[in-house]
């Protein structure tokens, strides 16, 4: 399958075009912090409860926070998901891959003997569903005002056609060379998410991180506004 032709991809970007994103905080009112993200064709929705006392009991930490998070993708959510009921293998897969992400960022000291709950919904998926559901965790976790080391955003890269591209799409996910899932930091660019399906060379791989360093600061940027946007219309103090 041809993905890239006269330099544009299947649905006319450039190779290190993102896809359209649009991400909104402070939707879910019973949530302690909540954010929704459109990229692509992707609809995640996210909430954030706690810290709250740990329950079970007897699984509390008594020097820090635990963090639990709960990825699902809707039956409805793409046509290989259709008509599928609770926990996939890639679910469990995928909440334990975010869950690392951000056991490494929340100060998890602060709240000894409580629990972080993050649910992540995917509405619609479209390719890129961890990278999007990251960025949408992180946005609602400072909405909580849960303290965090650094915000950090997801970004996938790959190979497709021989070509380095960013933000991989569905087809591109499925029928590319290699597809390179990130979660990077923005203030000490570092990573907290490295993953790769299918084979790059070290150049290849060089370069693939110095596109996605630099596609993320669009990512992080559209975290800001919608977290400005909120609290100033909250009219709430915000601080990034």
């Amino acid at each position: 399958m041809k993905l890239i032709e006269n330099g544009k991809r299947l649905d006319g970007r450039g190779l290190d075009e993102l896809r359209p994103i649009r991400i909104e905080v402070g939707i879910i009112s019973e949530a302690d912090g909540s954010a929704y993200v459109e990229w692509g064709g992707n609809k995640i929705l996210c909430g954030v409860y706690g810290p709250r006392e740990c329950i079970p009991r007897h699984e509390a930490n008594p020097y820090s926070a635990i963090i639990r998070v709960r990825y699902m993708m809707a039956p409805f959510a793409s046509y290989e998901e259709h008509g599928r009921m609770g926990p996939t293998r890639r679910s469990i897969e995928l909440s334990k891959v975010i869950r690392n992400v951000f056991e490494n960022l929340i100060v998890k000291e602060r709240f000894p003997n409580t629990q972080i709950d993050i649910y992540l919904d995917v509405l619609q998926a479209e390719g890129g569903t961890r990278t999007a559901s990251i960025t949408a965790a992180a946005a609602a976790l400072i909405n909580a005002g849960i303290p965090m080391r650094d915000v950090v955003a997801g970004i996938a890269v790959g190979k497709a056609d021989g070509h380095i591209i960013v933000d991989l799409g569905k087809e591109e996910d499925n029928f590319g060379e290699s597809d390179m899932p990130l979660a990077i930091s923005r203030k000490d660019k570092k990573l907290y998410l490295i993953q790769m399906d299918g084979l790059l060379t070290k150049e290849e791989i060089k370069e693939a991180l110095e596109k996605a360093e630099k596609a993320v600061e669009s990512i992080h940027a559209k975290q800001l506004e919608a977290l400005e946007r909120y609290y100033k219309e909250e009219k709430r103090e915000f601080k990034w």
